[in-house]
């Protein structure tokens, strides 16, 4: 009976122990001993993802594939499911890895950093790109010609984000915006031929960068007399409908990257008007306060 109390109590005080020596593992995403599989355990070898359909969940998996981390699992979500997830963790400095990309509102909101990918998975800086479907010169040449010459910085999307993440109407943060910028705004509409209630369907991915994009060139499109019909779908969808032709356009094109298998598929089937905002990123990230910096980092 001896034995067995003191072997009780000796295993209570070793949980003991263990627990309070994991306290900053939980917190950090570290242990005592600094091991890489510290960072796994203390996530439960999750990365929080977002909707199946984007591109940068087929560069994660083959992230997780290229570094050999076996035990790690993507998470699909959404979006907003990956911002409140991150929120909070956040918010009780908790460890977390997601999928991440530049421009987005959380990168103002939380104190982030990529982590480092020297296998080169996720590529270097892509751009996002106007599509238009086949014929939209011919049909909606004043369309065309907006879209051919929309253009802006990660900085103007970022403001727009920002506002809607603080609680603004989307459609308040978007006229707000183009009330401050009439000078970019004439730049795009220079000799726009104007509507005259036509309607032109424009798709867009739920991304707070795309809600942004998508809705200022609707804006601008309605003020010049169009009517203008917005659709939220998934990636495949969107490319798809400018394929086929029931889409106008779409200027949610991640390139060369993210949707290089779209860009493949429908080879031929819709028009690149080029890049309307260079210098986006995606990867991996996780808040700075995670003493991790590579991809690397999470093999066991």
């Amino acid at each position: 009976m001896f034995k067995k109390a003191l072997t009780a109590s000796l295993a209570i005080g070793l949980t003991i122990g263990l627990a309070a020596c994991g306290g900053d593992s939980e917190k950090t995403g570290t242990s005592t001993d600094s091991t890489p599989a510290s960072v796994g355990k203390s996530v439960d070898y999750k990365i929080v993802g977002i909707d199946p359909g984007a591109g940068i969940m087929k560069a994660t998996a083959s992230a997780i594939e290229e570094y050999g981390l076996k035990d790690w699992t993507l998470i699909e979500g959404s979006g907003a499911a990956m911002t409140a997830a991150l929120k909070k963790a956040y918010d009780k400095e908790k460890p977390i890895i997601i999928t991440g990309w530049t421009p987005h509102w959380k990168f103002s909101a939380f104190d982030l950093k990529y982590l480092e990918d020297p296998k080169g998975v996720y590529g270097g800086e892509e751009n996002i790109h106007s599509i238009a479907r086949l014929g939209l010169k011919e049909d909606l040449p004043g369309v065309h010609t907006l879209l051919d010459q929309f253009h802006w910085t990660a900085d103007d999307m970022g403001s727009v984000m920002v506002d809607i993440n603080k609680g603004t109407k989307t459609e308040e943060a978007v006229a707000k915006w183009i009330e401050e910028n009439p000078d970019k705004v004439a730049e795009w509409t220079e000799g726009v031929q104007e509507g005259d209630g036509e309607e032109v369907k424009l798709a867009y991915v739920a991304w707070d960068s795309e809600i942004a994009s998508t809705n200022v060139v609707a804006k601008v499109l309605t003020d010049l007399g169009y009517k203008v019909k917005m659709s939220q779908v998934e990636a495949g969808p969107m490319w798809t409908g400018v394929a086929d032709g029931s889409v106008d356009a779409h200027i949610a094109g991640w390139l060369p990257i993210t949707h290089a298998d779209y860009v493949e598929k429908y080879d031929g089937k819709f028009e690149d008007l080029g890049a309307n905002l260079e210098g986006t990123k995606i990867g991996l990230v996780v808040p700075t306060y995670m003493d991790i910096d590579s991809i690397e980092d999470l093999k066991e």
